[in-house]
């Protein structure tokens, strides 16, 4: 087995096993998203392909705003629930869920209007996902990846026992698993470098902007739970962070009580 292929299986095995807990608590792709797109576009989309779906939550955004949509997804449980989901809502028509990889799609040269990666492109190979973009889109259609920066904004002192956790966590998974098994996280803060370097779009830009979300404690918790390093750790073995976890979950809450038990949380999208 080649090297690429070693990264894609175990970035597609570190989604294992949450997916429902993913599903539940991660926030929804904000509609600004749409806005912005269509205007770039000039109109609404025909066709559009969302990268890396997992659930559906980044796919389903689409439904009343495009004839087609196909979300693309590699990882066997995020499949199933993106279908489960699909299924919930009467099969909409005009949503596919298929299985697929970034850098090999299944998909007829010049025939999307818009691509999206919605969290998920820094665990794509770059430049060869890039390329096959390129390939699918129509003249004049756009590649999009954007992302959530974690942890959600709402109290300084829980964001730094978030981000402890799960650097501790991120920790913990590598030193469990053989080097050949961990997974090749692509820089985030490189994405507009490596679609310039690519030489395939005509313009390229960052957006910043915040979306805000209703929140209570568990679900705050939860997202930090939905972090795959996390996951990964206790799959391998790092019994230990359940302790950290239940400390983390109590601080949580104990900041939440001060909030009437419910805050909006800020997510920052680029």
């Amino acid at each position: 087995m080649s090297t690429s292929e070693h990264v894609n299986n175990n970035n597609i095995e570190r989604f294992t096993g949450f997916a429902n807990l993913y599903d539940r608590n991660r926030p929804s792709p904000p509609q600004e998203v749409i806005k912005i797109l269509h205007t770039y576009l000039g109109g609404n989309p025909r066709n559009v392909v969302d990268i890396g779906c997992g659930t559906g939550l980044s796919s389903f955004l689409w439904m009343n705003e495009s004839v087609n949509i196909i979300g693309v997804e590699p990882n066997d449980d995020m499949h199933k629930v993106a279908i489960t989901n699909w299924e919930r809502i009467d099969k909409p028509s005009n949503i596919h869920f298929t299985k697929g990889l970034s850098h090999q799609l299944a998909l007829a040269s010049e025939s999307t209007d818009i691509i999206t990666c919605s969290q998920s492109f820094h665990w794509m190979e770059p430049q060869s996902t890039l390329h096959e973009c390129a390939r699918v889109l129509r003249s004049g259609g756009i590649f999009a990846a954007y992302d959530c920066d974690w942890p959600p904004a709402f109290n300084w002192i829980v964001e730094e026992q978030y981000k402890k956790l799960i650097n501790l966590a991120e920790t913990r998974a590598r030193q469990l698993a053989d080097v050949e098994k961990h997974p090749h996280k692509w820089d985030k803060e490189k994405h507009l470098q490596q679609i310039e370097e690519s030489g395939l779009f005509r313009f390229s830009k960052e957006i910043v902007f915040h979306n805000w979300e209703l929140c209570d404690a568990d679900r705050y918790a939860n997202i930090a739970l939905s972090q795959g390093g996390l996951q990964t750790a206790l799959k391998n073995g790092a019994t230990e962070l359940y302790k950290e976890v239940e400390h983390f979950k109590n601080n949580v809450a104990e900041a939440f009580a001060k909030k009437l038990k419910m805050c909006y949380l800020v997510t920052e999208c680029a």
